[in-house]
């Protein structure tokens, strides 16, 4: 694939049923997600609305990647209101296939970073990544992101094969 123009911006709640669609196909062509075929498990209203609390949200955040106007890919941070914990965020990244390896994924992991560094609440970034995931973990070491753990049968895949998982935080100052 040549070289396409692409826009990273918050998600807007307008943007609910082509992320539902984009969702569902990145979970087909993909076994390196908690997500399958089905997608996310919400209706349009109910992503609508999420979206518009993220864009409320200090220490929540939902992007998308645009070429054009056609969704490639989404990225989130998602945390909780329980002040105990409401500096952890949660970071997720999904991009269609056919826009893999172009820099995409470290576009939005910027993305987040800055936004972290900015919040004033977040002060670790964690996710899980397949320990077969090579691409992804190199991305996240690239960006600093340390193992802290090894979790045994983290993800089943569509054969019934137990994956196992690292566990990865960035810590924010």
């Amino acid at each position: 694939m040549t070289d396409v123009a692409v826009t990273i911006r918050p998600s807007q709640p307008t943007d609910a049923p082509q992320l539902l669609q984009v969702m569902k196909k990145i979970g087909s062509e993909t076994d390196f997600l908690i997500m399958d075929e089905h997608g996310l498990s919400l209706t349009e209203e109910q992503l609508a609305m999420q979206l518009g609390a993220f864009l409320e949200s200090k220490n929540n955040l939902s992007l998308v990647a645009l070429a054009g106007e056609k969704i490639i890919g989404m990225a989130s941070v998602l945390a909780e209101d329980n002040p105990r914990v409401a500096h952890i965020g949660e970071v997720g990244i999904s991009i269609l296939k056919e826009y893999w390896g172009m820099g995409l994924g470290a576009a939005m992991m910027e993305e987040i970073i800055w936004w972290a560094e900015n919040s004033g609440v977040i002060r670790r970034l964690e996710l899980t990544v397949q320990i077969r995931n090579e691409r992804a973990l190199h991305l996240y070491q690239k960006f600093g992101f340390i193992k802290e753990g090894k979790m045994q049968r983290s993800f089943l895949t569509r054969q019934n094969e137990f994956i196992d998982a690292y566990l990865m935080a960035l810590l924010i100052d």
